[in-house]
């Protein structure tokens, strides 16, 4: 079985999230990121990612008095003067700041944008399916997915060892996925790129064989994630 992604997979992960697991409805006047393809060199080193709670500092050194810190809100959203309000969520530092250069861009001349990471929010990850307690879990720090799985009480009987899902989302919108093998521990050649965990990792174990993965991501994205993963996973609106 494949475990790579498909580059399409993003786009038809939004198109199907009911109505009743979106994110708030948005503000008239917000600014957004185009979507943008990866060009990174491993799921481990991709970039960090902001997400609702982080506490973020914005330089604007055209026009100081437009500086500040802000929190992002739970809709993964702020509000800033002259950039109306902006989806931060699933960006990067350096990405937030050119949506704000191009907001402000009709209001200033040439502005220039820094955006500093002060705090950040809870790192958590989901695990769910067939174990014991599943849930959101804050990282306790480098974990592999076997670790992430006993803390959340172990596998059931019906659970199926060797077919785990991992599912990340890297910058521009791309959402990864992998099927392991927790049996085979850090040898399963499918971990190589995706230690350790990281935020918003999913962590997803199933009952029975997955047939079709790409089918089977969509299912957990769509009907098996708390809100707050929802609304990471649907930050590209």
């Amino acid at each position: 079985m494949s475990a790579r992604p498909l580059i399409a997979l993003a786009a038809s992960l939004l198109a199907l999230l009911p109505a009743t697991c979106a994110s708030p409805p948005s503000p008239p006047a917000t600014t957004e990121l185009p979507g943008t393809a990866w060009a990174g060199a491993s799921l481990a080193d991709a970039a960090y990612l902001l997400a609702p709670g982080d506490r973020i500092e914005i330089n604007v050194r055209t026009a100081p008095e437009l500086s500040r810190e802000l929190v992002i809100a739970p809709d993964g959203r702020f509000h800033m003067p002259l950039t109306g309000t902006v989806m931060a969520t699933a960006l990067t530092l350096d990405e937030l700041a050119l949506v704000l250069s191009e907001a402000l861009a009709s209001e200033l001349i040439n502005p220039a944008v820094d955006v500093t990471l002060i705090e950040a929010a809870s790192q958590k990850v989901f695990i769910g399916g067939e174990v014991r307690a599943p849930g959101m879990f804050d990282l306790p720090g480098q974990i592999d997915p076997l670790q992430a799985i006993l803390m959340a009480g172990g596998m059931t009987r019906d659970a199926a060892p060797k077919e785990v899902l991992l599912i990340r989302r890297l910058p521009g919108g791309e959402v990864r996925s992998a099927v392991i093998d927790v049996k085979a521990g850090l040898s399963d050649p499918a971990l190589a790129d995706w230690l350790p965990l990281r935020r918003f990792d999913v962590v997803y174990v199933p009952r029975s064989r997955i047939s079709e993965q790409n089918q089977f991501v969509q299912q957990v994205l769509r009907t098996a994630l708390p809100l707050p993963f929802m609304v990471f996973y649907d930050a590209s609106r």
